[in-house]
């Protein structure tokens, strides 16, 4: 089953909703923000993703901006980062089997609904 990481505040993360929804397939969406990922569940992620942790870093945050921004970290102190401040996670994430997006731009979402 795909698995939807949703914000609702987020413009993308909306878009990327409708598409699912359209899609007919079926999905699970989860309120990140709300359950945060364990550091493990987010480490699988970002193997999916085929990412560093770093990359899926929202440097835009607040949080980012004050805390981490110039600041060198392993990929473990990335992904404790993002587990310990959720808001840090960039989205919206689609995550199909083995494989997964960023959906950013929203279209990239068709590369993992074939």
């Amino acid at each position: 089953m795909i698995k939807f990481y949703h914000n609702n505040r987020c413009s993308k993360s909306r878009s990327a909703l409708s598409i699912l929804q359209e899609s007919g397939l079926d999905f699970e969406i989860i309120y990140y923000l709300e359950t945060p990922p364990t550091f493990e569940a987010l480490a699988e992620i970002i193997q999916k993703l085929g990412i560093k942790p770093e990359e899926l870093v929202r440097k835009t945050e607040t949080i980012y901006q004050e805390q981490y921004k110039g600041k060198s970290f392993s990929d473990d102190e990335w992904i404790k980062a993002m587990v310990d401040n959720p808001s840090l996670i960039e989205r919206p994430i689609v995550i199909s089997g083995n494989r997964g997006v960023i959906a950013r731009p929203t279209e990239r979402i068709f590369e993992i609904l074939d």
